[in-house]
Order: structure tokens, then C-alpha cells, then sequence
């Protein structure tokens, strides 16, 4: 498999971040990593593996970023304010300085796909909502789309626009938004199975938000036994791939 390792100053977070690219060309996918991951995690948690025959034909080029989660939605003792600061800070990073170091990369200016599982999946499902000109859609596993588990009460600017469940409720049916989303394609799963409780009822009101805005979204909702943990999600991923790529 070919195989490239980055690490690249950003202006953004003033500081080394490091991301790594699996493949040569074909549809970019930008993988989120789950809670206070890093951008191996999809790769030693045989994520990678599960997809590498679409990579080594050159059908997919993946993108593995780092998360500072562990300073933002994960610090619950910080100060709130500065913690979704620093996200909005990692939002610009992403956005204004990975984005086109993955569209130099791919040599392409395909809109990217956004695929997390965990909070990788809350990540995922966040940035293709809010930048539908850069994403073309997204496959998310057992996420949590609310802020209230991690910022309980507070809700400033930043907050808000980082909670898809806050500004989908709040964006008329008019927002020129709304339209773009009914061209992406949404994957969104979750199963039934030990330490799904809330992502379960989270991905329920997402459903319910997404359909009332007629937004068209797969949402699919897997059983009992299904768990929120890797082997799982191996499961999942190259089965939503196949289905994203039609």
C-alpha cells in the first residue's frame, strides 16, 4: 500500500500537527479520529485493512488527522469558553490548511467525504454541515451530536455552531444550506449494543431534525449485539464505503 506520513507546522494552532495518507488517487476521505485519537488510531485499529483493496486500486486516497480533543470536548475541568476556542481554532486548521494540502495531495477538487466513528463520527458529521462546499457527504459511527455531555449548560457562538443538533433546530427551511445538504450523501449509523445508550438517542434526534428538513440521509440503526467498539466498526465502514461510492 502506498503510504506517506505528514508533519506540518500550522499557523492555526501554532504547533507541529501530523496527519497520514493512505493511497495515490481516487475519492479523498478525511477520517476523523475518535475521542482524544490520533491519526494512527484508524490504521492499529485495523480500520485501514478493512478498505485496502479500494485503496490499492486507486479508488479511495485516505486522509487520517490528529485531534486535539483532549484540550476541547474532552476537558471538562477547563475553562469552557477557551476550550471551544481551541476547537474553532482546530475547525480553521482543517478547513483552511488541511483541506488544501489534501486537494494538492490528491491532485483533484473533489469534494472530500468525512468519516469518524465515536466522537470521530460527532467530528465528521459537524464539518460536512458546516462546510457542505468542501464536503461532499459523510460516514459517521455511534456519534454524539449534541454538546450538553460536554459543555453541560454552556452555550455560547462557538458551541452552537459546533452542535449540529443546535443550528440544524435553529436554520430556516430557506437556508441556502438546506438545499446543498439534499445534494451530500449522509451515512449515519449507531447500534443497539453496550455503550450505545447515548449515541443511540443522539443519532435518533439527528434523524428526526435531518427529516423534518427534508434532508435526505441514510440512517441506519444496527442491533443489539452490535457495540460501540472497533470490531464493529470494521464491520460498518467498508459496507457504508461500497454504498457512499455508488
Amino acid at each position: 500500500m502506498d503510504t506517506h506520513y505528514y508533519k506540518e507546522y500550522s499557523p492555526c494552532l501554532q504547533r507541529q500537527m501530523e496527519f497520514k495518507v493512505y493511497g495515490y488517487a481516487g475519492q479523498p476521505l478525511l477520517v476523523f479520529p475518535a475521542q482524544d485519537g490520533h491519526f494512527f488510531d484508524f490504521e492499529n485499529f485495523g480500520m485501514i485493512a478493512t478498505i485496502q483493496d479500494k485503496i490499492d486500486r486507486g479508488i479511495v486516497q485516505v486522509f487520517c488527522c490528529d485531534s486535539i480533543d483532549k484540550e476541547t470536548w474532552s476537558d471538562q475541568n477547563g475553562d469552557p469558553a477557551h476550550r471551544i476556542y481551541m476547537h474553532e481554532q482546530w475547525y480553521y486548521y482543517i478547513c483552511h490548511e488541511l483541506v488544501p494540502r489534501i486537494r494538492q495531495i490528491n491532485r483533484s477538487s473533489k469534494r472530500i467525504i468525512t468519516v469518524g466513528c465515536s466522537m470521530g463520527a460527532s467530528h465528521a458529521v459537524n464539518f460536512m454541515l458546516r462546510r457542505p462546499d468542501l464536503f461532499l457527504g459523510t460516514i459517521a459511527m455511534s456519534g454524539y451530536y449534541n454538546s450538553d455531555i460536554f459543555f453541560q449548560d454552556f452555550c455560547d457562538e462557538h458551541v452552537y455552531d459546533n452542535t449540529p443538533v443546535h443550528y440544524l433546530m435553529g436554520m430556516p427551511i430557506d437556508h441556502p444550506y438546506i438545499e446543498q445538504y439534499r445534494h451530500c450523501k449522509i451515512i449515519i449509523s449507531c447500534g443497539q449494543g453496550a455503550w450505545e445508550d447515548e449515541m443511540l438517542k443522539s443519532t435518533y434526534q439527528l434523524r428526526d431534525l435531518l427529516y423534518a428538513k427534508k434532508i435526505p440521509a441514510w440512517i441506519d440503526i444496527w442491533g443489539k449485539d452490535v457495540n460501540h467498539d472497533w470490531p464493529w466498526w470494521q464491520k460498518q465502514f467498508p459496507y457504508f464505503l461500497e454504498e457512499i461510492l455508488k
